[in-house]
């Protein structure tokens, strides 16, 4: 696991609040990568991404589903509305807690679709009670993961699953360079760690669910990356972040470091299903 101990949760709360308008002008109301089979447009690879972590955890109509790091609210609404599932998205922004709200009503799935501004590490949902607990791109910014997932184990019901899709550092050995890269990715987008792949397997399991499936996706996603850097050259967001809140520039100007860092194998995109054991 790599570590970068200058991020703090207020930070990433602010970047979240502010942020998130421009994840939206950049990749549409889903605030993950997308998942390419072929020449797919950015909006079909982020909606594939969705539909696959769906199909590989099994979800079906009228389960329980709580999504941690939920967003704009994108997944938890495909959720509810095309899955059918009941759904309670969790999120440390405000700001994105009133707009996946919005968004939920005007997709006809506020019934189904609830939405909570808490800390994924404090919040809490009763032992047994949940089916799934879905979580896309959110545990980098945990300070404790592995306490995170014997906190879910305890939310599942026996039988229960864990749908985790993860940016993580790679492989080890890395060598001083790709550790370089890792920390760099960590500080411009505000990861207190970064796991690798050994290490989410050893924390779930050690939190007593059974792995069923482990993917790497990362050849299939690291396009977001370059898409996302050129959006940013031909549309002059760079320009604008400094204007609105300055700090938000090493978040930007890190999009090309992510991409070297998928490319060397520095890091990795893994996708998680485990089973809590009956």
């Amino acid at each position: 696991m790599i570590s970068c101990a200058t991020v703090r949760k207020d930070v990433i709360r602010q970047h979240y609040n502010i942020s998130t308008l421009f994840y939206r002008l950049l990749w549409g109301r889903h605030i993950h990568h997308g998942l390419w089979t072929g020449n797919e447009s950015p909006t079909v690879a982020a909606q594939q991404l969705t539909e696959q972590l769906v199909r590989e955890a099994g979800i079906t109509a009228g389960q329980r589903v709580v999504d941690i790091g939920c967003g704009m609210g994108g997944s938890s609404i495909h959720l509810a509305g095309k899955v059918g599932c009941q759904v309670t998205g969790v999120t440390i922004s405000s700001f994105q807690k009133r707009w996946a709200t919005v968004a939920a009503r005007f997709a006809g799935v506020s019934d189904r679709a609830a939405f909570l501004c808490q800390d994924a590490e404090t919040t809490e949902f009763p032992a047994g009670s949940v089916d799934v607990v879905w979580s896309v791109e959110c545990t980098e910014h945990l300070f404790d993961k592995p306490a995170f997932f014997r906190r879910v184990s305890e939310w599942l019901r026996p039988g229960g699953r864990v749908a985790i899709c993860a940016w993580l550092a790679g492989d080890d050995p890395l060598s001083a360079d790709a550790e370089k890269l890792v920390y760099q990715v960590c500080e411009g987008f505000f990861c207190p760690s970064l796991g690798s792949e050994r290490d989410y397997t050893g924390w779930m399991t050690d939190a007593g669910l059974r792995m069923t499936a482990v993917h790497d996706w990362t050849s299939r996603v690291s396009r977001t990356w370059e898409i996302c850097r050129d959006r940013v050259n031909r549309l002059g967001i760079r320009q604008v972040a400094s204007w609105l809140d300055p700090e938000q520039l090493i978040f930007i100007d890190r999009f090309q470091t992510l991409l070297d860092a998928y490319n060397t194998g520095a890091m990795k995109y893994g996708c998680f299903i485990a089973e809590k054991q009956r």
